[in-house]
């Protein structure tokens, strides 16, 4: 019963979720048989032949009979199997919704039912898939991460048969990490041999720790004003305060610019960059 209570109700904006934890348990109740293997088709009895002996038609008989004992035995387990499954698939959703889904035999044919009402087109759905996997781009957490990612939605597209070739979802992984990894690119278009999604995984793994070890911080950081070229000096510049153009964008008073500040030639000092304090001796400032 906890495998059961763990399947939560169907409440038709949940069917992914409760597709997965259905599946999971009827497999741990082991009665997931009816789903997973399609309904056994019994044999046909031996029928005597005009000019067949009755030796030869009884000796088939013989034959026969293990093979007819082997299929009433699995008929039953099956039906057994999708009885039960069929109990737990309604059980398992709201009331309210129940009775939109028509009566059927078998628990694979309720769930195509089901699947029906709440899985959105297939077009429209593997055009999701394939806009995500051209736009999305890395933006830190783990390349494996990353990676592993892209490959699941691109295994979506299967059941579709729009299956992508592995080469092409390894140039599509390739285009969507930070230009850090544009040199490791080129050094794999350079090689004769092609990646598996397993080795990329390793092969990427290994340049992001050594792109970490050259810079010493996260290779996807964006500030800002590293964004426009820029380097952020202070977290007064990330004030959201617009300044008269007449006013100092440093300490934001007036009388002077930014280049004439004092607080603005102290920071200086303090990151070890000399001033001239003789304001008629200093060099512009651009």
């Amino acid at each position: 019963m906890n495998y059961i209570d763990s399947i939560p109700p169907l409440n038709g904006g949940n069917y992914e979720l409760w597709r997965e934890k259905l599946e999971l348990a009827l497999a741990l109740l082991d009665i997931d048989l009816a789903i997973t293997d399609p309904c056994p088709i019994a044999p046909v009895d031996p029928v005597q032949e005009e000019n067949e002996s009755d030796d030869d038609f009884n000796a088939r008989v013989r034959n026969h009979a293990p093979i007819k004992m082997k299929y009433d035995l699995y008929k039953v387990k099956w039906d057994q199997s999708n009885r039960k499954c069929l109990m737990v698939i309604k059980s398992s959703i709201m009331d309210t919704i129940r009775g939109a889904f028509p009566a059927c035999t078998t628990a694979t044919e309720y769930l195509s039912k089901v699947e029906s009402h709440f899985t959105i087109s297939s077009k429209a759905y593997a055009c999701t898939i394939i806009e995500r996997l051209l736009t999305d781009k890395y933006t830190g957490g783990g390349v494996r991460e990353h990676i592993l990612k892209m490959a699941s939605m691109a295994s979506k597209l299967k059941p579709m048969e729009m299956a992508l070739p592995d080469e092409f979802l390894v140039y599509l992984i390739f285009a969507s990490l930070p230009k850090e990894f544009e040199a490791f690119e080129i050094n794999y278009n350079s090689q004769p041999d092609n990646w598996g999604i397993e080795k990329l995984i390793a092969m990427c793994v290994q340049e992001e720790e050594r792109i970490k070890a050259s810079r010493g911080d996260s290779i996807n950081y964006v500030g800002i004003y590293k964004a426009h070229g820029k380097a952020p000096q202070n977290d007064h510049h990330l004030k959201n305060k617009e300044v008269d153009k007449n006013d100092c964008y440093w300490c934001e008073k007036s009388g002077h610019h930014q280049k004439d500040c004092p607080s603005f030639l102290k920071h200086l000092i303090n990151k070890g960059i000399p001033y001239e304090e003789d304001p008629s001796k200093r060099r512009k400032m651009h």
